[in-house]
């Protein structure tokens, strides 16, 4: 039997219920880890572990005691930890700037960025203290490199998750902890209505697909190989990169 590329690793996939997060928790229970399902809604996160063969847990990412949580529950279901998957990540609807109500802008960056500070300042000392090699990998988005107008703090909180993946990578690099940024260009998941401002359809979609040279969005299973090379042990001299998964887009 062919040894997975992931085989007896631990790994938390934020947001992986559904959409890219899912991708990813199949991609790697298929490839022999052992994936904890972290999402804020149980019954799609329930039926997604038991579909894929996956532990779960319902965690709000912007809560310091979930994070915690999340690492106890990793310790006592399978003795360690090495991978962290940060995909879980929302926006607010396609609108001017001057439209951009305080709670919109407090959604993203709570939800985008302090989601970031808070897994890293949980788990990081685990590694640290343990001498243990680890890899985070966040979702960033190729609207932190090549933005589009009507989206400007989203794309602001995807640019500071990709600047903070830089900076970490260098500081705790000396320790083998790794962190690297995977880039989607748009694709149909559960927030795609809220990107292009309208209803997520085919038709709605084409003006944002005619600006990928590949001609198609992103996909759950193209964000999940990235992340499956990143995560492995293959990548292992791989820090420090916003990986674009977009089809030529950043191009």
């Amino acid at each position: 039997m062919v040894q997975g590329r992931l085989e007896g690793k631990v790994a938390i996939v934020t947001g992986g219920a559904s959409g890219f997060g899912k991708g990813i928790a199949a991609k790697f229970a298929a490839e022999g880890a052992k994936v904890i399902i972290a999402d804020l809604s149980q019954e799609p996160a329930e039926a997604a572990a038991k579909e894929l063969g996956c532990h779960f847990s319902v965690a709000d990412v912007t809560k310091r005691e979930h994070w915690q949580a999340l690492l106890k529950l990793a310790l006592e279901q399978f003795g360690g930890l090495d991978i962290i998957i940060n995909n879980a990540g929302t926006t607010y609807k396609n609108k001017p700037t001057v439209e951009v109500t305080d709670q919109d802008f407090d959604l993203v960056m709570e939800v985008n960025v302090k989601s970031i500070y808070l897994s890293t300042s949980v788990l990081v000392p685990y590694f640290l203290e343990n001498k243990r090699p680890g890899v985070f990998i966040q979702i960033a988005s190729t609207a932190g490199i090549r933005p589009r107008p009507g989206l400007t703090w989203y794309n602001a909180s995807k640019a500071a998750v990709s600047n903070a993946t830089k900076t970490m990578a260098v500081e705790y690099g000396p320790q083998k902890i790794r962190f690297n940024a995977v880039c989607p260009v748009v694709g149909s998941t559960g927030l795609t209505h809220l990107f292009i401002g309208k209803p997520d359809t085919e038709e709605n979609r084409a003006s944002f697909v005619s600006t990928i040279p590949l001609g198609r969005g992103s996909t759950p299973a193209d964000i999940a190989n990235a992340c499956c090379y990143l995560a492995s042990d293959e990548a292992e001299f791989i820090t420090g990169v916003n990986l674009e998964v977009d089809g030529g887009r950043c191009v």
